[in-house]
């Protein structure tokens, strides 16, 4: 429907530009802290809210990567998701300790999320209105914002919260775009990864979390295919381990350079070891102070670190669930799933399959044909190449920049979009992915719940009543 045929929409006090669990957990905060009734606006494309990349998969196999009683959408309500697990677990399953330290199925989390939302509308002086509509252009002002949906046209904001989610990366390799239709598949899309046949041969590219993904389909379905895959450096996700953190004192790490703290972290997980730990315990340790070890390194060292050290800490630091680390294990010991370390180059149709050439890091090519190809390669850091008309459109006019490294979009410390000149908005903030060049650690629930609150408190603080 055309801008002429769809209502405009009437001003807002606030402005929520997307409804994946960032969006929804800043929608909550805003009717949490209403006090009068103000008019929130949330715009997201998608008819289902809380359904962005993580919390989209409605297959059982998809678990969370983090315990049940560390999952709650609020800081005061630390068990909150937990009670919500509790409530809706069948009479006769686990019992509440027991589920705290489960690995609960992700769709789960997304029913929490719209549930609480739901609660939060009824309890609220506030009105909820959710527009499915993409924002196109963001003009900001000292006084708040005017935005260019596609289908509703103008729609000016007093407040706005830029909470995007999510970009997926193109397949890095050449040849990928004339590959045959349905032979390129996104790990994301989980359907159609379900919809592999059992005895076809795949490559999947990347080895993190959205890999995971793909091979727990693939072995609910019993598939009896070779499962390749390729990365760089060909590290899988380590497991979680129940047990507490261990107590060592991490605030002298803030003051070292990369190389002084890996070598402190080392000496820390071997310490927890002897201390009759896991390694886990001392990641543990430093999990609240990601944002502030990442900001107190040095522009050169954080360059350092995502050159050389990323993906040996995404591995220690982005941990799934132990049975989840066993069906992997289990996989590679019987040879059905093969790691593969190098460059991904080209893909080729030939004949019925597709050919997969890679490059190695000690200058070999490499080659085997496979039936499928999944692009697990994660999501785009680069706001200027994650194909987001209002992205483009924020950084052509000057209205944002591109965060430390080209990663995102600069952001002030309390979240609040800074422009070409250095200058923070102060009616527009930013959560989520768009701050990881600034804090790195953004996408987690604790950190976006407490980016959302924040963001909140101080819009609905100078918001006329």
């Amino acid at each position: 429907m055309s801008a002429a045929t769809t209502p405009r929409l009437p001003p807002c006090d606030l402005a929520i530009i997307g409804g994946g669990a960032g969006g929804v957990l800043a929608a909550m905060q805003a009717l949490r802290q209403a006090t009068t009734p103000l008019r929130i606006v949330m715009i997201e494309p998608r008819d289902v809210l809380a359904q962005g990349v993580a919390y989209a998969t409605s297959h059982g196999e998809h678990v969370l990567n983090v315990p049940a009683g560390r999952m709650s959408a609020f800081d005061d309500r630390p068990a909150d998701f937990l009670d919500h697990v509790v409530a809706t677990t069948p009479t006769g399953g686990p019992d509440r300790e027991t589920l705290a330290h489960a690995f609960i199925e992700r769709r789960r989390y997304g029913d929490y999320l719209r549930t609480r939302l739901q609660e939060a509308v009824a309890a609220s002086p506030a009105l909820l209105q959710v527009v499915h509509d993409s924002v196109l252009e963001l003009d900001a002002r000292d006084d708040g914002a005017t935005l260019r949906l596609a289908g509703h046209g103008a729609l000016e904001a007093r407040g706005v919260v830029l909470a995007v989610g999510n970009t997926p990366k193109p397949l890095p390799a050449r040849g990928a775009p004339q590959l045959p239709e349905g032979h390129s598949i996104a790990a994301w899309d989980f359907d159609a990864v379900k919809a592999i046949p059992v005895d076809a041969d795949l490559c999947i590219v990347g080895s993190g979390l959205s890999m995971v993904d793909t091979v727990l389909s693939l072995a609910d379905n019993g598939h009896a295919g070779t499962i390749h895959v390729l990365s760089r450096h060909a590290l899988l996700p380590l497991p979680h381990c129940h047990g507490p953190a261990a107590t060592y004192d991490p605030a002298p790490l803030q003051t070292m350079d990369l190389r002084a703290r890996m070598r402190f972290l080392r000496a820390a997980a071997k310490q927890a070891v002897a201390d009759g730990l896991p390694w886990q315990a001392a990641m543990e340790r430093i999990r609240p102070h990601g944002q502030a070890l990442w900001q107190s390194m040095s522009i050169a060292d954080q360059r350092r670190f995502l050159r050389h050290v990323v993906r040996q800490w995404d591995v220690h630091r982005h941990r799934i669930a132990p049975e989840v680390h066993a069906k992997l294990q289990a996989l590679l010991d019987r040879g059905q799933l093969r790691l593969h370390r190098g460059r991904l180059d080209t893909v080729m149709a030939e004949g019925r399959c597709l050919r997969v050439t890679t490059h190695t890091r000690d200058g070999r090519t490499d080659e085997f044909d496979v039936d499928y190809v999944v692009n697990a390669t994660g999501v785009e850091m680069r706001a200027q190449t994650m194909r987001n008309p209002l992205l483009h459109d924020l950084l052509g006019k000057g209205h944002a920049q591109a965060g430390p490294h080209g990663i995102g979009l600069k952001a002030a410390r309390d979240g609040r979009m800074v422009d070409a000149e250095g200058n923070p908005q102060p009616r527009v903030f930013i959560l989520g992915s768009l701050r990881i060049g600034c804090v790195w650690e953004s996408i987690a629930v604790p950190e976006l719940r407490g980016q959302a609150e924040t963001a909140v408190r101080e819009l609905l603080a100078t918001t006329p009543a």
